[in-house]
């Protein structure tokens, strides 16, 4: 059985137990689907690729990265995007084809630049005129080439948190849609050696439930490929709309099937590039919360309970901040239960705690939660596959958590948890 399942009164996740994982591995402990990955895997190929001609699907990584994953991503048939010289060679020693990165980011350093040629990524998303001017220089030394996109922003103003809204026009990412800076871009990348550049990027923002921000940034950005057509006789080869799609977090939420987006991404493609008899492009998408984002959970053990009459119950739990700051850096909202009390009524709403000295290390507001919940009590907060993991601090010198990963309901240890040791294992003395 893959997703949860109840089975006499406790919480099963994948096929596992979950109080059991609790007590055989300890916690914090993340817990990872395989099965729950490999499922969306199955839906990119059936509602993407294998339905629209000349397309390719990059998971971004930045969610969650480990070994295990780029092997999963790998076996199935995916390529992967990085943001980092670290994410890149994750990314390689998984065994990715680096013909299938997809290498981001909005200030990529010389020494990555460098890293991403002589790995020949297949392709660099160039963010702005100056990376571009940089790239140029190290392919010039190098000799080498190298295929690029440029990022811009789409001028679109989507309904998400502003901390992950990406695609409007006062943005850290990407190339304004101001024509003058993209064809200089494309100008000085045309007249480079080493440079090939194949197509636009863009990015909308995250966590989106409705495709309308995609739809339009594409005939946005349709209009400024056929203005560079006209003007400059170029022909856009390839386009990458990025990810986004949201996931269920709380109940309230309600996320549309990949289809959703795709769909009406590609209808819209083929409508306005027909109409300005423009040649259809290679078509990239970029899916990384949504794929692995409710493959997670994040098991807790419950410790102190201190109520506050007529203010507030904080429960605390032996993780927070160092191991799920989303709460804390943008409000994120979480469901969670008490796996082994799932018949009992939830007739209490409590504060869920970290344990670091931060007023803000709260992972979740007022949560419903059985009125027996008690210390030594299990916590699985849902949906934590995404950013959890990835985002992970030794905050308070605390050691991060051990990643259990499941397949056909067995459990395996994919990264161990840390120890006291690692915690000075990179101090100089």
């Amino acid at each position: 059985m893959i997703g949860n399942q109840v089975v006499e009164g406790q919480l099963y996740f994948d096929g596992c137990k979950l109080e059991e994982l609790a007590k055989k591995y300890g916690t914090p402990l993340y817990v990872v689907s395989e099965d729950i990955i490999r499922d969306k895997c199955a839906e990119v190929k059936t509602s993407f690729l294998n339905k629209y001609p000349n397309t390719m699907a990059f998971y971004a990584s930045k969610a969650f990265l480990t070994i295990s994953m780029c092997k999963i991503i790998k076996e199935e048939g995916l390529g992967m995007d990085v943001v980092s010289g670290g994410e890149l060679y994750v990314a390689i020693k998984g065994g990715i084809n680096p013909d299938n990165i997809m290498f981001h980011g909005n200030n990529k350093t010389i020494e990555e630049l460098k890293m991403a040629v002589t790995y020949n990524v297949g392709r660099i998303v160039v963010d702005s005129v100056d990376e571009l001017l940089v790239l140029k220089e190290i392919t010039e030394e190098m000799k080498k080439e190298i295929n690029i996109l440029f990022r811009i922003t789409p001028n679109i103003k989507c309904n998400t948190h502003t901390y992950i809204s990406t695609g409007q026009k006062d943005s850290k990412f990407g190339i304004p849609l101001i024509e003058e800076i993209i064809k200089e871009a494309i100008n000085i990348a045309m007249n480079s050696k080493y440079i090939n550049f194949k197509g636009i990027h863009f990015h909308v923002g995250s966590q989106l439930f409705d495709n309308s921000s995609h739809i339009n940034a594409v005939k946005n950005t349709a209009d400024l490929i056929k203005n560079i057509k006209e003007s400059m006789d170029i022909e856009i080869e390839e386009l990458n709309v990025g990810g986004g799609f949201g996931i269920k977090y709380i109940e309230e939420d309600d996320p549309k099937p990949l289809s959703y987006f795709i769909d009406a991404i590609m209808k819209t493609i083929y409508e306005k590039f027909n109409e300005y008899n423009l040649k259809i492009p290679r078509v990239f998408i970029e899916p990384g919360r949504w794929m692995v984002g409710e493959a997670g959970v994040t098991l807790y053990t419950i410790g102190t309970i201190k109520e506050i009459p007529e203010v507030r119950t904080y429960v605390s739990v032996d993780g927070g901040l160092p191991d799920n700051p989303r709460t804390a850096l943008y409000t994120a909202k979480y469901s969670a239960y008490v796996p082994s009390k799932m018949n009992e009524e939830r007739d209490k709403v409590v504060t869920i705690a970290g344990k670091c000295c931060e007023s803000r290390d709260i992972i979740i507001w007022d949560l419903k939660v059985p009125y027996s919940i008690e210390r030594g009590d299990i916590l699985a907060v849902m949906s934590t596959g995404a950013y959890n993991y990835s985002m992970a601090s030794n905050y308070n010198k605390i050691a991060k958590p051990a990643v259990v990963m499941l397949r056909n309901g067995k459990d395996r240890v994919v990264v161990r948890r840390e120890t006291y040791k690692d915690l000075i294992a990179l101090d100089v003395v």
